[in-house]
């Protein structure tokens, strides 16, 4: 019986009323079998009677009597249902707080699988078996576990919600559709819900893309905090080493203020300790004469005092008129001033050198672009001097060159960050130096000005300096400066120029606007027969110390 059991479903001893295994199975007339108490309770409401699979009708109500084989199978089968229900319970995970569980399962809940919506009941693995299997309840409609299906049912008509009103924007029942939505636009749940997947799965990109834009926003921040920190180190440690050598400088100023004044009263007392030896010498002699007078003066040899008298009057002790001379404290006065004075020149210079050599930790490479270059410029093979020379050459115009203005711009350009770099400009009596944007006019006669595009200054004429800012400003010197260098902040908008070796500033641009590359402008200016012949070099940079 048992190997027998095997080679049959679970399927052939199911109830076809009830859906169980068979209870006390019994065969009737047109050979299908049902639970005894099924049948007998299908026929009591059904008249006349019918066989509820084939609907063979039987006018006489046929006596039921007990299979005892199906009813031994359908017990088998029972039993082995009931020990892989208790094998698949230990396997099956119990429902935890959150899960969904089985609502068929007594004692301990295992976590449901599926909920279904027409049975309106959760169900585990063991207790999903017929829905999977029998014919009838597979046509249910199974879906992801969820918690109280009662609220899937329409409250008014006690049916599955299972369409969606557009018009009112709700989920309704079939009736609902007929009587209260009539003339609304109904359409499936799933129709609605597959719109509004795609609704949400547009949104989620969007919302995905808002994410991303600002992670990438959250990197650039901390790349900027990053770049932020280094530049905060650096400062700090120039900061450091310019204060240190600025304490040094106060205190070296305080020494010599102190050894000078110190040194003023060394001074006054060594002069009047020689006064003073002298004075004493003086009184010693003195002493010495009144002593010998105290003598003589009381004497009773008369003749001894007036032999006497005569050498003590013709050489009287060595003195001198002490009425004009004194010993007057030094004055002070402005030595303090003059040491605070020195040490503010000091001061400057050293602020100066600090300031050029913070610019001159952004220092790059520049070397001259040929394509730029205007036809009677002369570039050395590397790039790195330009000067004017008497021969047009024959080059081709290109947008990019210079047709009338002698200038050349660099092959580098920048648009971010700063950058500075150093020109030579020695023994020259003409040039121009500073950056250009990207834009510029590089055809016939061009006005150099922040308007146009160009932040610039130069020199004529030996030692007319000027800034050519949009109203040219005239520049005064204390010297004339040998090497330039040309500092750019992209972001701050500022545009500055140094007399390296003086480490002065000469000019700055402030407030620019930059929105393009900038490119670094030079002008050679023309030759002047001969006068203005040297080259501009632009020169590596040598860190101020």
């Amino acid at each position: 019986m048992s190997a027998a059991s095997c080679l049959l479903t679970e399927d052939q001893f199911l109830c076809s009323i009830c859906l169980d295994v068979f209870t006390d199975p019994v065969t009737i007339p047109c050979g299908h079998n049902f639970c005894k108490t099924c049948i007998t309770q299908h026929w009591d409401i059904n008249v006349p009677c019918q066989c509820p699979n084939c609907k063979t009708t039987f006018y006489t109500r046929p006596e039921l009597r007990v299979n005892a084989f199906i009813s031994e199978m359908a017990a088998q089968f029972r039993q082995s249902a009931q020990q892989k229900a208790s094998s698949s319970s230990s396997e099956q995970q119990v429902s935890k707080p959150g899960e969904v569980p089985c609502d068929v399962c007594t004692g301990t809940k295992l976590k449901a699988l599926k909920s279904c919506l027409v049975c309106l009941a959760s169900y585990c693995e063991t207790h999903l078996e017929p829905h999977l299997t029998a014919k009838q309840l597979k046509r249910h409609q199974l879906i992801d576990p969820v918690e109280n299906l009662e609220d899937r049912m329409c409250t008014k008509h006690d049916k599955l919600l299972e369409l969606f009103c557009k018009t009112d924007q709700m989920c309704v029942c079939m009736l609902c559709s007929i009587l209260d939505h009539k003339t609304h636009d109904v359409v499936p749940l799933k129709k609605e819900y597959e719109e509004k997947k795609a609704e949400l799965g547009k949104r989620d990109t969007k919302i995905q893309q808002m994410i991303q834009k600002r992670r990438l926003k959250i990197e650039e921040m901390k790349r900027s905090v990053e770049l932020s920190k280094k530049d905060a180190d650096r400062e700090i440690a120039a900061g450091v080493q310019v204060f240190s050598a600025l304490k040094a400088s106060v205190e070296r100023s305080q020494a010599e203020l102190i050894d000078t004044i110190k040194e003023k009263q060394r001074e006054t007392e060594k002069q009047a300790e020689g006064f003073i030896k002298e004075l004493e010498q003086e009184i010693s002699e003195l002493e010495k004469r009144s002593f010998e007078v105290e003598q003589l003066s009381q004497s009773e040899d008369h003749l001894h005092l007036l032999q006497i008298f005569p050498s003590l009057n013709a050489a009287p002790p060595p003195t001198k008129d002490w009425t004009g001379v004194s010993v007057r404290p030094p004055s002070y006065e402005g030595t303090v001033v003059r040491a605070v004075n020195q040490l503010e020149e000091t001061l400057s210079k050293q602020m100066k050198k600090a300031e050029l050599k913070r610019v001159q930790q952004y220092a790059v490479d520049v070397t001259l672009d040929p394509d730029t270059a205007q036809h009677k410029l002369i570039l050395s093979d590397y790039g790195k001097q330009v000067k004017h020379g008497d021969v047009k050459k024959k080059l081709p115009n290109n947008p990019e060159r210079f047709d009338t203005c002698t200038c050349v711009l660099a092959k580098q350009s920048f648009s971010s960050g700063r950058f500075y770099y150093e020109v030579q400009v020695k023994e020259k009596t003409d040039w121009d130096l500073g950056v250009a944007r990207e834009s510029i006019n590089r055809k016939g006669q061009i006005k150099l000005s922040p308007q146009n595009g160009y932040w610039t200054i130069w020199l004529r004429n030996e030692n007319e300096y000027k800034a050519l800012a949009d109203t040219r400003v005239c520049l005064s010197l204390k010297c004339r400066p040998e090497k330039v260098g040309v500092f750019v902040d992209y972001e701050e908008g500022l545009v500055s120029f140094y007399d390296v070796d003086a480490a002065a500033l000469i000019y700055s641009f402030t407030g620019c606007c930059f929105t393009q590359k900038l490119y670094r402008y030079f002008g050679p200016y023309l030759h002047d027969r001969g006068k203005n012949s040297a080259p501009l070099i632009i020169s590596p940079v040598n860190h101020t110390e």
